[in-house]
């Protein structure tokens, strides 16, 4: 069995888990695998249909994603009879509506869900089986493997991307520039990295080398996880039960991100920084270079000259978490195929080109990657073609351990940039002991 997740939207991940309450909310109202809940999802499971018959359709999405999710739908509704309802559900609150939802048989037609939870949706029957609408699709192998992966069980496909957050390195060229880097050759290594942040830092006048949410454990799994993977090594077990967290590999990336923080290479406010202010430094145009979330690609100040490139690893290679959200057909749905034809449409070249590359988003696509769109900007190109390299890791207990500010892998983080390095192996247990639980 593969079962894989990411940490989709990491940096406004709440720091809360599926509650055991929660979870048993859903396995009493869905029990496990696709249709268990009723309705027609079990039905329809074998059908590639995809209906447009005027049906109005149900929809929820977390606040985090709402603008990427209104684009998409709007454009459904103006070309199509059926007309999907959108509700936005703050983020913070959405995990227990879905779990509410669920107990409750009342799940609406469609709903997306941070990656991170796709796996668990899945295998508590929340979902309706995609397995032959999405194989009969004509792109189907150029689908996000993050995404796709994430909502696979026992073989099953319950999940299609709806949208997508990497992790890059964005630099400033005008700072490069006056550090006598050459603007256009980014880091390749983290040696490299830390050499041309160095650089940059010599620069004064409160310009700093770098900056990291260095009291964000979501930040940190979706910045510095990918050096890892870019060097061979892996975060956990394929079981996501087991922690690697203490590799030689992982500990030479937080030596990096050590040596910042002690030689004042990382701006003021890297130590506490909780993730809530993160990606406000690099747009004022006084960072050198540091690791943040893709999308901000289009929030950058029209004035500011910066490039971005792929998180490197100790010795060269590259990765990048891929984040986002998922999106199903509840298993309590009764209009299965025409939620599929909305599912069906997102994914076309229409809506990913015309609609959320058009509007700066990346593509859910592999094959669309250097669209239209996206060759205006170099940047985005660079940003696209990396779905196909992009790492998801799956873990049950991923919110509880990663990113809930009193897990295990927080402390891990502290002590191996900021206090007592020695502890990185018990911390690294604590976190294995976190994940078995």
């Amino acid at each position: 069995m593969r079962r894989a997740a990411s940490a989709g939207s990491v940096r406004r991940m709440a720091a809360t888990a599926v509650t055991l309450a929660v979870m048993t909310a859903l396995a009493t109202g869905c029990g496990k695998g696709a249709g268990a809940a009723g309705g027609d999802g079990a039905s329809t499971t074998g059908s590639t249909k995809s209906v447009d018959d005027g049906s109005k359709l149900t929809m929820w999405t977390r606040a985090a994603t709402q603008a990427q999710s209104q684009k998409l739908v709007k454009a459904y509704n103006a070309s199509h009879k059926n007309q999907v309802e959108l509700t936005v559900i703050p983020t913070d609150d959405y995990q227990a509506k879905i779990g509410a939802a669920a107990g409750s048989k009342n799940l609406p037609d469609l709903f997306a869900t941070d990656v991170v939870f796709a796996p668990n949706y899945a295998t508590s029957g929340l979902f309706a089986d995609l397995t032959k609408r999405i194989g009969a699709l004509p792109y189907a192998d150029d689908l996000a493997p993050s995404h796709i992966e994430a909502g696979t069980v026992d073989g099953k496909e319950y999940v299609v991307p709806h949208t997508l957050d990497l992790s890059v390195l964005f630099y400033n060229k005008a700072l490069y520039k006056k550090a006598g880097l050459d603007p256009e050759k980014p880091p390749t290594t983290l040696a490299e990295w830390d050499s041309q942040a160095r650089k940059v830092d010599k620069l004064g006048g409160g310009v700093d080398g770098t900056f990291f949410g260095g009291n964000c454990g979501g930040c940190g799994v979706f910045t510095w996880w990918p050096s890892i993977w870019a060097a061979g090594d892996e975060v956990m077990n394929d079981e996501g039960t087991a922690a690697k967290l203490d590799s030689e590999t992982a500990k030479s990336v937080y030596g990096v991100y050590r040596g910042w923080a002690k030689d004042g290479i990382a701006a003021p406010g890297a130590k506490d920084e909780s993730g809530a202010t993160w990606t406000g430094l690099f747009p004022k145009g006084k960072i050198g270079v540091m690791p943040m979330p893709s999308t901000t690609l289009g929030l950058m100040p029209k004035n500011l000259d910066f490039g971005v490139a792929p998180i490197p690893g100790p010795d060269g290679g590259n990765s990048t978490f891929i984040g986002g959200d998922a999106i199903g057909i509840a298993a309590t749905s009764k209009k299965a195929d025409q939620a599929w034809d909305f599912l069906k449409w997102q994914l076309s070249d229409k809506a990913q080109v015309d609609v959320l590359a058009a509007g700066g988003d990346i593509v859910a696509r592999t094959d669309l990657a250097d669209n239209k769109y996206a060759a205006t900007d170099p940047r985005q190109v660079t940003i696209n073609k990396l779905v196909a390299k992009g790492r998801t890791p799956y873990a049950a207990k991923f919110g509880q351990t990663f990113n809930d500010p009193n897990g295990p892998w927080l402390k891990l983080m502290r002590d191996a940039v900021f206090g007592d390095a020695s502890r990185i192996a018990a911390d690294n247990k604590s976190i294995t002991a976190s994940l078995s639980d």
